[in-house]
């Protein structure tokens, strides 16, 4: 075999070009490949559908052109040059989109993608590299039509259904896909469903017995008569439901005075199985559950782990690749994990033999292992000072997590008691369950109790031991009933949707794929469909309305079933058992017949059908017979204001909701004779320790909450929530950071990062948090323009005053109108016009006289030209 097929460099310069998709990704196999090798990365795709066309022909099996998006064509044309006569390896990531990738990157460079020139790195470690470059394969065409058909599907679907959605709700950059619809579908159906819930009122007798010798044992009220008491799930048929007060302590009285006895004491192991290594939802969910982070954190955080980290004995990916649905694990990685197990836990805690995890789902891929440490010796500790915090975090998360995996069972001694009373037919049965735990097991390496049963109920499916532990007691003792309380409760509605259960659900209806849950988030909460509050997942009136209308037009669209075949089809082309033409076309059909039912939009001049255009302005709307009709419209309409039933605090007059700029807030319906206004939001129950008003709960364009005063004038503003408790040195309200921090400038235990910057006026004060972001990145780019360094333009930042305001130059213009302020405007409006110097408060009324004197003159002009 010659030197090239083998991967060996030529002598005497750079022989192979190497192509990956990320520049960290490429540091790290340039120093684990070393000379003769050159890497470099493509930055993600270099080639797309067009961005302004379908192009997609339909008449031709959805044949699709590519062109070299704009961004990107400096990438290609610096991978031509670098790939003359070279060697070319693509090394894009081991799925659809990474085989993709590298099928536009062989086609863009010349080169034939049935050459082996294609390498997959599972794990970036040095030994992987090397022997994956010493046996390259063709691009797996396969994989490439499977990906080929996704990005078909869901160009038709967003090409044809987003104009659909803007010209239906007058609003842009609303958008629909397969999955991201399914997904929204689950939120807004969930929504629903809490909002339509209606509580059931149920009792419960809750009992304590005296067992003698000081011992006494809690049980609740089990069966009467034979009949189950109703807790409130499941079906309730053919049990007893104490429905009110009334009924509970009427039995509560027949209880009492009875002698009781333990008629049965059962005593039985439990073991409960470590769960498997994670997958890419599994890793999703308990990042969410544990660490809370969403999933486009974690895919972030993980995808920094797999491309590389800088350790002393070089770059090294500390976790294997985290798309994955598989939970196999390599035989070394299984041999390493039981060495760490005995070294570090004991040999009580090592299993037999290796424990074998089986997919749950049928179809999974199993090229991929399970997510886990490239290394398991490499324990979270020994790396902690060369990751970040997240970093750490999330990678002791995976560590912990394998590691459980392969350790033995917990185990646990449940013990159930039952009591009856020893009349001559018993009527009443009490029951008392505990348990202890008596072998920690895995629990030793994953935990338990830090996240409240919620991941492991959510990873699992298993239920977590709670219970305490029991008195020891012999069946056949005698016991007496000490006292007996009634406890209301109510049946409860299904939760809210986090990331973690989201996903969880999603994947087992089969909607998306490993690769497709965290951007499928990213996207709802983009687009202004969800928002997030704390960790659970709300859909917006915008997602309602779009999901309601997508369900009416398009039902197959958003259909879980339909969407979840399509997803097995996909596979189908992966595997090649379906030409992906026939795939696309399984769904195009039904679409295109749901699309042709859509009424259109008209013309009000010529009657034909409008359709959303673009142009250097932006989108609207415009007649399709242009140029012969040249008819348009803007595309989203002014909201009208909105009466809001209060009057205003200054006139008396209404007050009315407005949509501004920076979104809605309360005006006086006078303006512009009366300036009132006031931030809209919901009230939180605080009051701001700066002026007294109230601090309301907003939301930035991005959907991310903030709490600001409503009074406009205060420039009281937080970013994180408000806690009932107060700071013990100064009295303001802490705010939800760790444990509660002060967010004073003015107390001794302030923290200053929870200060926002200051904002240019009070104008920008009232906006929104990505106001707040808007203003920081206009703030760089003109100090960028100026040559400024970025150190230098902070501290610029941080002294620079507002400047004070100028006398108007128009101010003869607009004595004629000094008549319509009031005498304490119109002293501030003349002082400033004589230059005299202001106080911070006379200088915002003269500004505001000045305000209304232009608004005066310009009404004149306009009604002397009329």
């Amino acid at each position: 075999m010659d030197a090239d097929r083998a991967g060996t460099p030529r002598e005497g310069g750079i022989s192979t070009l190497v192509v990956v998709e990320s520049p960290a990704k490429a540091r790290s196999i340039q120093k684990m490949l070393g000379p003769g090798y050159e890497v470099r990365a493509s930055l993600g795709h270099v080639a797309d559908l067009p961005e302004r066309e379908l192009g997609v022909d339909v008449e031709r099996d959805f044949a699709p052109t590519y062109e070299v998006k704009k961004d990107k064509k400096p990438v290609v044309e610096a991978l031509k040059r670098a790939a003359k006569g070279k060697r070319l390896l693509i090394a894009t990531d081991p799925d659809r989109e990474g085989e993709a990738i590298g099928w536009h990157v062989a086609r863009l460079l010349g080169r034939d993608p049935k050459e082996p020139l294609r390498v997959e790195f599972h794990e970036i470690t040095p030994r992987v590299v090397r022997q994956a470059v010493q046996n390259p394969r063709p691009i797996d065409q396969n994989l490439v039509d499977a990906q080929q058909a996704r990005r078909v599907l869901d160009r038709l679907v967003g090409y044809n259904l987003s104009p659909l959605l803007s010209l239906e709700f007058r609003k842009r950059a609303l958008s629909a896909g397969r999955v991201q619809s399914v997904a929204l579908r689950l939120l807004v159906e969930r929504e629903e469903e809490i909002e339509a819930f209606r509580p059931e009122e149920y009792w419960t007798l809750e009992g304590v017995f005296a067992l003698g010798q000081d011992r006494t044992l809690p049980a609740s009220l089990y069966e009467v008569e034979g009949k189950r008491l109703w807790a409130g799930q499941g079906e309730k048929e053919g049990k007893l439901h104490l429905a009110n007060e009334a009924q509970a302590k009427a039995l509560a009285e027949e209880v009492k005075g009875r002698s009781y006895r333990v008629v049965q004491v059962e005593t039985r192991e439990r073991r409960k199985s470590p769960p498997p290594p994670f997958t890419t939802s599994t890793l999703q969910q308990a990042a969410s559950s544990r660490l809370g982070y969403t999933a486009s954190r974690t895919m972030r955080i993980a995808q920094r782990l797999y491309e590389g980290v800088d350790l002393p004995e070089g770059t090294v990916g500390l976790i294997t690749y985290m798309r994955t649905d598989s939970v196999r694990v390599s035989p070394e990685a299984l041999q390493a994990a039981r060495e760490v197990i005995q070294r570090i836990f004991g040999l009580e805690y090592l299993p037999e033999g290796p424990r074998v995890y089986r997919n749950r789902k049928e179809g999974v891929q199993d090229a991929h292992e399970a997510i886990r440490p490239t290394d398991v010796r490499r324990t979270p500790d020994s790396v902690r000072k060369y990751l970040s915090d997240e970093e750490y975090r999330l990678y002791d998360l995976i560590w912990r997590r394998f590691v459980a995996s392969q350790m033995r069972d917990a185990l646990y001694d449940q013990t159930v008691v039952l009591l009856k009373d020893e009349g001559e037919k018993p009527r009443f049965t009490f029951r008392a369950s505990g348990s202890v735990l008596k072998f920690e097991g895995y629990l030793k390496a994953w935990g338990r109790g830090d996240e409240g049963g919620v991941a492991q109920a959510v990873n699992e499916g298993q239920e977590v031991e709670a219970e305490p532990p029991l008195p020891l007691v012999a069946e056949g003792t005698g016991a007496e009933l000490l006292e007996v309380k009634a406890q209301q409760h109510f049946t409860e509605p299904p939760p809210r949707y986090t990331d973690a259960t989201l996903v969880k659900t999603m994947e087992e209806l089969g909607i998306g794929r490993p690769s497709t849950y965290a951007p499928t988030l990213e996207t709802l909460e983009k687009r202004g469909y969800m928002v997030r509050k704390g960790r659970t997942l709300l859909p917006t009136p915008l997602g309602r309305q779009v999901t309601h209308y997508l369900k009416e037009r398009f039902p197959q669209v958003v259909a879980y079933e339909f969407t979840a075949r399509m997803e097995d089809r996909l596979d189908q082309v992966e595997e090649g058992k379906a030409p992906w033409p026939k795939v696309v076309w399984e769904f195009y059909e039904p679409f295109l017949g749901e699309l042709s039912q859509v009424p259109k939009k008209t013309c009000p001049r010529c009657g034909r059908p409008l359709e959303l255009k673009v142009s250097r302005f932006g989108q609207f709307l415009g007649c399709t017979g242009y140029p012969e009709c040249t008819y348009t419209e803007p595309l989203e309409r002014k909201k009208e204001a909105e009466p809001i039933g209060e009057a205003c605090p200054k006139c008396g007059r209404p007050l009315v909701r407005k949509e501004g700029r920076y979104g809605s807030f309360i005006a006086c319906s006078g303006y512009p004779e009366c300036d009132y206004t006031r931030d809209d939001g919901e009230p939180t129950g605080h009051t701001c320790p700066k002026c007294g008003s109230q601090v309301l709960e907003k939301r930035s364009r991005r959907g991310k909450p903030y709490y600001k005063c409503e009074n406009n004038a205060c420039d009281f503003l937080s970013f994180y929530p408000l806690l009932d408790q107060t700071c013990p040195s100064c009295g303001w309200p802490l705010v939800k950071k760790g444990e509660g921090a002060c967010m004073n400038p003015a107390c001794p235990v302030h923290d200053p990062k929870l200060v926002p910057p200051p904002k240019a006026s009070s104008r920008a004060a009232s906006s929104s948090g990505d106001l707040a972001s808007r203003g920081r990145r206009s703030s760089r780019r003109k100090a960028a323009r100026a040559g400024e360094s970025r150190t230098g333009a902070k501290a610029k930042a941080k002294v620079q005053e507002p400047s004070p305001p100028k006398p108007p130059k128009d101010w003869e213009e607009l004595k004629p109108f000094l008549g319509e302020l009031t005498p304490e405007e119109r002293q501030a409006a003349e002082a400033l016009a004589l230059g005299e110097v202001l106080s911070p408060e006379a200088a915002k009324l003269a500004q505001r006289a000045i305000f209304k004197l232009r608004m005066k003159k310009g009404r004149a002009r306009k009604e002397a030209v009329t």
